[in-house]
């Protein structure tokens, strides 16, 4: 549990990329999460079909103990993939083997157990070899849609920060999930019959995930730092093809820049923009700027990123037909 204002002090945000590729994979196996992610999955269904995910979905079991080495907590509010595998490989294989040991007690089909107790044979092995399937992984099914990902991630760390801001803690805690609650005995998690979290100096990680909806997880044995992964804002958008502009203001502004300036409900970077319309960096920026020039956006500076907004013009020209 949470002791003081020491331990709160403690409290920071972060997303993890490891983590949203080995839940990605868990929606393979899980059928609870498949409706919010139904256009990935039609989207990397033939890369998929390339990919034995069967290694990692064994060491996923529904119900029980989940390895927690294929998923370190982020050191950093923003970790790098290679620097979070370089960390997985690192893992002495005495964890490997124990957490490996607690899996095998889960629930687990012939097939999955009998990959588990191959891997025990050789943890080090199996480390390694679940590192390289979860870069593979990573690669072919998320690295290609991670901007849009990201972008979730990061706007809803943004609420929550200003929900802090405001409400404090207790309220930001209250506010992540149904199964999140702060009590008089610290800070209770439901996850995996698991009633609280300690805290105590090794701080505590609050992580958004496009892909844990609609559980919460918790991340709490020695040696990992305490870590909370829950649903993350605007899941439910996150697939959405972009609202189709007002066949007029096509006319008006060319498609292309309609589109642009349809598809910005929310803030958007360059970067964001070119992955959900599928356009280059360089012409999403040129559409862009030219909007903005037109009185039609806006921006504002988040970090090292540029914003875009839609203007009160921009969001009337936008809804123009569609009311």
């Amino acid at each position: 549990m949470m002791r003081g204002a020491e331990d709160l002090l403690g409290v920071r945000f972060a997303w993890s990329p490891l983590w949203e590729t080995m839940h990605a994979v868990r929606t393979f196996n899980d059928p609870r999460a498949r409706p919010y992610h139904q256009g990935w999955h039609q989207l990397v269904a033939d890369r998929a079909a390339r990919i034995d995910l069967e290694p990692l979905i064994a060491v996923q079991p529904l119900r029980g103990f989940v390895p927690d080495f294929l998923t370190p907590p982020p050191r950093t509010s923003a970790p790098r993939v290679r620097d979070q595998l370089a960390e997985v490989r690192a893992t002495p294989a005495a964890q490997v083997e124990s957490e490996l040991r607690l899996c095998r007690l889960s629930p687990l089909g012939q097939r999955h157990a009998r990959l588990v107790d191959a891997y025990l044979d050789d943890p080090a092995a199996a480390r390694d070899f679940l590192a390289s399937r979860l870069h593979e992984t990573w690669r072919e099914l998320v690295a290609p849609f991670w901007i849009r990902i990201k972008d979730l991630l990061d706007r809803d760390i943004q609420e929550r920060t200003r929900q802090l801001a405001r409400y404090g803690l207790r309220r930001v805690l209250d506010e992540l999930h149904p199964r999140i609650r702060w009590t008089s005995r610290g800070l209770s998690v439901r996850d995996g019959g698991r009633e609280s979290i300690t805290v105590g100096d090794r701080g505590l990680v609050l992580m958004p995930s496009a892909y844990v909806w609609p559980a919460v997880a918790a991340i709490v044995d020695e040696p990992w730092q305490p870590t909370i992964a829950y649903p993350a804002l605007g899941i439910a958008e996150l697939w959405n093809a972009p609202t189709a502009p007002p066949q007029a203001l096509g006319r008006l502004i060319g498609r292309t820049r309609a589109l642009v300036l349809a598809s910005l409900e929310q803030p958007a970077s360059t970067q964001v923009v070119a992955a959900q319309l599928g356009l280059s960096p360089a012409g999403a920026s040129g559409h862009l700027m030219a909007l903005r020039d037109a009185g039609l956006l806006t921006t504002t500076r988040r970090g090292h990123e540029v914003l875009y907004s839609r203007t009160a013009l921009g969001t009337s020209l936008a809804r123009a037909g569609n009311s």
